[in-house]
């Protein structure tokens, strides 16, 4: 019949399905160009902000106690707002130090409102750099971290407060970058601000209580705030030696 010749056979190695002439090639990633360009934006700001503060000759006084004391007092009722503001840039700005900042609010306001102003701007600038790591790149480390199963504990909530709190115990450990890491984690942000601000009380006490003493200039004060603050360096030591002997003991008694 006429419609079995005008009828086309396909040619070999060809699917004629309409699945093959509509199929295309799956989708690759976009580039996070809005992303990219608001972290170029941040560092290229935070980096300008330390160069005007190093041209500037600002950056020699926030590292010098006794001058930044000085300063700080000589702005009367803005003074607590500056240690605030002071603070809070040194932990977004990380090569800005911040320990200056913190005996310098003890030495003009006392271990008790020293303490609570340090407190305050720590904890702002903990935030910040926090949530600006989590919107520049949290997505590719959940990614990452999902990708190798020897890390995935790391993605554990009470794992990740845990290692933020115990980080903030200890004074060596560098607080700015702990607290951009942390936001590149899936830790959520309320258990971050808690960890942070239960860990730093110690550390921000002894530091502004350090600085009162030293206005004072009783050595003994001065010696006994050293030994705290070493103490509070050995508090994660001594429990994780304790939880050890209770495990060793636990696997012994079994």
């Amino acid at each position: 019949m006429s419609t079995d010749r005008n009828r086309q056979t396909p040619e070999p190695g060809l699917d004629s399905s309409p699945t093959a002439t509509t199929a295309r090639p799956a989708p690759q990633g976009n580039v996070p160009w809005g992303r990219l360009a608001l972290g170029v934006a941040i560092i290229s700001a935070l980096a300008a902000l330390y160069a005007l503060l190093s041209w500037s000759g600002a950056l020699d006084t926030l590292t010098n106690g006794p001058l930044l004391r000085e300063r700080i007092e000589q702005l009367g009722w803005i003074g607590p707002f500056a240690v605030i503001v002071l603070m809070t840039g040194a932990i977004v700005v990380s090569p800005i130090p911040s320990a200056p900042i913190a005996l310098a609010a003890g030495a003009a306001y006392g271990h008790t409102w020293g303490t609570i102003y340090v407190l305050i701007g720590a904890e702002a600038g903990a935030l910040i750099a926090f949530t600006i790591a989590r919107v520049l790149g949290c997505d590719v480390m959940q990614k990452f971290f999902r990708q190798r199963s020897s890390l995935r504990l790391l993605g554990s909530q009470n794992t990740l407060m845990t290692i933020v709190f115990a980080s903030r115990l200890l004074p060596f450990i560098s607080f700015d970058v702990v607290s951009y890491a942390a936001g590149l984690t899936p830790l959520r942000l309320w258990r971050f601000a808690a960890a942070t601000l239960t860990g730093i009380i110690p550390a921000s006490f002894v530091l502004a209580h350090f600085g009162a003493e030293m206005v004072s200039a009783d050595t003994d004060r001065i010696a006994i705030s050293v030994l705290a603050l070493g103490a509070i360096t050995l508090i994660p030591i001594a429990i994780k030696v304790f939880r050890d002997s209770r495990r060793k003991g636990a696997k012994n008694n079994a």
